[in-house]
């Protein structure tokens, strides 16, 4: 068990990881307490470490807090950072603000283990109205399909992030990469045409913006060509673009649009389209095991003199049985849920094979949505627990 420990420093300590305070007036280390908790993802000799902050940044002259997700090796030092930033709902009305509310920033602990096993500390952040980050949503295009002001306000949540994190004790300052996936894509392209401080390169995964026209593809393609070309006029860090070939928004005929505009600038990049990826490849970053596109990614993180070789190995986790009996998409589905370095989720089964994964910021709160999806899944089958964290239930 983990547990938060108020030093003399001021510091909130857990299992010898400190998270800085940030110098907080005594009420909003309180509130922050009451959403902050602490866990240890760890192999048998404490490998690595994962912790779930509330990151305090200034954005336009506001301090707000944004949700992240950290997973950095278990020892002392300075790490490279990866910054990882995520994409927006396909969806409109209600269903869009309940959706972004709902979005939590373990959803690339595969991108995030990945890295860190390479000896990076890796955040995941939620940018301004996304799972319980303050601010609120402002990324609303102003008009339809107007993608460049809404971009440029992502990039100022990215770059406060970065500004935050490179105070941190464990952070290398100057060797900070920023990777972007969809929306998140544009948002660390545009925080890459203001060069800030520290940032050595940009890892774009399937950018794009999510306003979807009728045919299910972006709307007004021309708009984020003139996106790209624009933010490429004053982009100066190194840049690596990953597409799918079968990314069903933003497909490789536009992202070598996209890229052409944007290296038209003189903004230094390049473009890989990798093979199809499941039924949809827009989603390969966060759902596809990271061996299908980490050798894309290491000969451009050798090109900046930053790690490439595994210093960790697997199994970072613990080995838990497939639950007897488990349809085979519920196989596939525990085999995710082990990647998965967060304590706060649960796995639940039914009797006929069905399965429902739960994640959330308590470990009470992902016991119940596992539940919850395993009855859905499964048409409203009884269902039970098997396995909470790192353990199966029970144990």
């Amino acid at each position: 068990m983990c547990k938060i420990v108020i030093l003399a420093t001021g510091k909130i300590g857990a299992d010898g990881f400190d998270a800085p305070c940030y110098g907080f007036p005594p009420m909003r280390v309180l509130a922050v307490l009451l959403i902050l908790f602490t866990t240890a993802a760890r192999a048998s000799d404490g490998s690595l470490l994962s912790t779930h902050l509330m990151l305090p940044v200034t954005i336009s002259g506001n301090e707000l807090p944004l949700e992240s997700f950290v997973v950095r090796p278990d020892h002392p030092g300075r790490f490279p950072l990866v910054l990882v930033t995520h994409g927006t709902p396909g969806v409109d009305g209600d269903a869009f603000f309940r959706e972004i509310l709902n979005r939590s920033p373990v959803g690339y602990s595969k991108a995030a283990v990945a890295f860190a096993q390479r000896g990076y500390a890796v955040v995941s952040i939620m940018r301004r109205g996304f799972g319980r980050s303050g601010g609120g949503f402002s990324e609303s295009l102003r008009k339809a399909c107007d993608y460049l002001p809404a971009v440029r306000v992502s990039a100022e949540d990215v770059i406060a992030a970065v500004i935050s994190l490179r105070k941190e004790p464990w952070v290398d300052a100057d060797h900070v990469i920023l990777l972007g996936h969809s929306t998140g894509g544009l948002a660390v392209t545009a925080a890459a045409a203001e060069n800030p401080a520290g940032v050595v390169g940009i890892l774009n995964f399937d950018g794009g913006e999510h306003a979807l026209s009728a045919s299910g593809q972006a709307c007004e393609p021309d708009n984020l060509v003139n996106t790209m070309a624009a933010l490429g006029r004053t982009a100066r860090v190194p840049e690596l673009w990953i597409y799918a070939e079968n990314d069903q928004s933003y497909g490789p005929d536009l992202a070598r649009r996209m890229f052409g505009a944007y290296t038209a600038g003189g903004a230094p990049a390049q473009l890989r389209v990798l093979p199809p990826f499941g039924e949809n490849g827009h989603d390969l970053v966060m759902a596809a095991p990271a061996d299908n596109w980490f050798s894309s990614v290491e000969p451009f993180l050798a090109g900046l003199a930053l790690p490439t070789a595994p210093a960790v190995s697997l199994p970072l986790f613990a080995e838990l049985p497939i639950p007897p009996g488990a349809l085979p998409v519920c196989q596939k589905g525990f085999a995710n849920y082990l990647a998965n370095p967060d304590d706060a989720k649960a796995f639940a089964v039914s009797r006929q094979g069905g399965c429902g994964t739960g994640a959330g910021r308590t470990v009470d709160e992902a016991r119940e949505n596992a539940v919850t999806a395993c009855k859905i899944n499964t048409r409203g089958a009884d269902c039970k627990l098997y396995a909470i964290g790192q353990h199966l239930a029970g144990n």
